[in-house]
């Protein structure tokens, strides 16, 4: 049986996991997840953080970097970083807002 090809929309999954260090809530369910390609088991992820210059995105990128590289069939992963568009908080998912108790 052949194995099943990484896609984008597994490592979004994989991603959910991922828990931003200052507010405990998911970086796709905080919006900062901007774009996921995957290329012959290269994989490329766009993202933004909530502020500029954000002490924490290290941490971040290693947890992104170690969770999709644990996905069968990606090889590689790189994560670039922008802030074009810049985060704010309409990009967050309601669950998100509700975690936060901004509803």
């Amino acid at each position: 049986m052949p194995s099943k090809k990484p896609t984008a929309s597994i490592i979004k999954k994989v991603l959910i996991t991922v828990l931003d260090p200052e507010l405990g809530v998911s970086i796709v369910d905080l919006g900062l997840i901007y774009d996921i390609t995957i290329t012959d088991g290269a994989a490329i992820v766009t993202m933004t953080l909530t502020t500029l210059g954000c002490p924490l995105f290290q941490t971040i990128e290693s947890e992104v970097r170690e969770k999709i590289l644990a996905i069968p069939g990606v090889e590689s992963v790189e994560v670039k970083l922008t802030f074009t568009p810049p985060w704010d908080p309409s990009r967050m998912s309601e669950k998100a807002k509700a975690e936060l108790g901004m509803e």
